[in-house]
């Protein structure tokens, strides 16, 4: 978790639709009472619907704005062999109207009351958010409502909008080298755990995707026993309550497939690819398999990456500034994942001769930290950072329900709570241990980007 509000805030960064981006309605209902189980010491109420839809309130009365996000329990770790990029193309689609509102027509009422809308795509999840004046939000409220229950997906929308997503994957992944190494090697990393496949899917899949398909997964994972709702500002929640009832109450629950995921097993040797693409400058990527959180590892490997990262981090100081072999470097963790993902060292050396002794410097800082703990002052800089960040954050109202919605998806949101206190707990000589348990050369995949003219 470099610098976690960084991470946050990019998250969808490769997958996201502006503006780009509704499951047959049935009048069953499952009932429409809420039960609370209370408040947490960080504010958060929390309901649950009986068709299963959690619904989680935080209350910030600093502004008279609000940001209303619906987070799905479903990403690309969902994907079978041969569908991928069927979460990402189904964000698209979502955007292509109900039988009440049009093509367009979400974000364009959005838009004329002065909000803003998105979504995002990941390999745990798929989140929509709108952020209004709170006095508005029953508009989010009603149409995600809508577009959870009635989706039409019609032929000439999915047909048109698969160019769109296709020429997405040329533009964001093929054309640019450095994201198409990231993506080559993540997928060589992996070759068991669906982590293996790219969020947005590999091209030959997006072509052979069907409104079948689509309407498959929508029936399958939109569900509201398969969602929770984040309600974040400006909001009372007892009327915000009585709104959700209303809307989302007569939403049947479904029957959620849980497909069954392998764990990958352990890396024992190191792989290697080389990639020749048109490129101004080489690039070097080295991935290690590393846990997530809750795991008490997570955190330690957090202030290791704060530590080598930025100007007045070791990889700059050292590589960049000192040895002048690169013109950047990077170290780049995040723990926010279901399950156990990747630690990734890399940069940019400042030309094809200097690929092999940039390596042999990164590796040789990466040793560094293998034989000897980091200073306490480095570690408690590290810390100081991670916190600040994190709780200068907490400023923006979106950001307050995007940390609930990711901790609530990767294991509930009070992890959210622990997450500071696991940070301050770690030791230099924890930063040590996380970094021989886990940068060793049998569970390493390197990745080099060679440029050609």
């Amino acid at each position: 978790m470099k610098r976690i509000v960084l991470v946050l805030l990019c998250m969808f960064a490769v997958v996201s639709c502006t503006q780009t981006v509704g499951y047959q309605k049935d009048s069953q209902s499952t009932g429409t009472s809420t039960a609370s189980t209370g408040i947490s010491g960080s504010g958060v109420r929390e309901y649950r619907l009986e068709n299963g839809l959690k619904v989680l309130i935080a209350e910030d009365h600093k502004a008279p704005v609000a940001s209303f996000q619906i987070w799905y329990n479903t990403g690309s770790i969902n994907e079978t062999r041969g569908k991928t990029g069927l979460s990402h193309f189904l964000e698209h689609m979502m955007f292509k109207g109900t039988p009440k509102y049009g093509s367009k027509t979400f974000s364009n009422i959005v838009q004329r009351n002065g909000g803003m809308d998105n979504a995002g795509t990941t390999r745990d999840y798929t989140v929509y958010y709108q952020n209004l004046a709170s006095d508005r939000i029953n508009l989010s409220i009603e149409m995600e409502a809508d577009r959870m229950a009635n989706l039409l997906l019609k032929t000439e929308d999915v047909d048109s909008e698969k160019k769109v997503v296709m020429e997405e994957r040329r533009m964001r992944i093929e054309d640019d080298p450095e994201d198409l190494l990231f993506e080559a090697v993540s997928a060589k990393a992996f070759n068991a755990h669906p982590y293996h496949n790219p969020v947005i899917g590999w091209m030959e899949d997006i072509s052979s995707l069907s409104r079948e398909d689509l309407m498959r997964y929508y029936k399958t994972y939109y569900a509201p026993n398969n969602a929770v709702i984040i309600v974040a500002g400006d909001v009372n929640p007892d009327e915000i309550m009585k709104s959700i009832t209303k809307h989302f109450g007569g939403i049947p629950s479904a029957t959620i497939k849980s497909l069954p995921i392998q764990t990958e097993p352990a890396q024992k040797e190191q792989r290697r690819l080389t990639l020749k693409k048109q490129a101004q400058l080489p690039f070097v990527v080295i991935a290690y398999h590393v846990p997530s959180v809750p795991e008490r590892d997570a955190y330690a490997l957090d202030v290791l990456s704060q530590i080598f990262s930025g100007k007045s981090g070791r990889l700059y100081q050292e590589i960049v500034k000192k040895e002048k072999l690169a013109i950047n470097a990077f170290a780049n963790y995040s723990g926010l994942y279901k399950a156990p993902y990747l630690f990734y060292w890399g940069g940019t050396p400042n030309d094809t001769r200097a690929i092999k002794r940039f390596e042999t410097a990164l590796l040789k800082e990466i040793d560094g930290i293998v034989a000897a703990p980091p200073t306490e002052r480095e570690v408690k800089k590290a810390k100081n950072q991670i916190e600040a960040a994190f709780i200068m954050g907490q400023d923006s109202l979106f950001f307050q329900g995007e940390v609930l919605g990711m901790f609530e998806i990767i294991g509930g949101w009070q992890l959210k709570d622990k997450y500071l206190d696991g940070v301050a707990a770690v030791t230099p000589g924890d930063v040590q241990a996380v970094a021989k348990r886990y940068f060793n050369a049998g569970n390493s995949t390197v990745g080099v980007l060679i440029p050609e003219d």
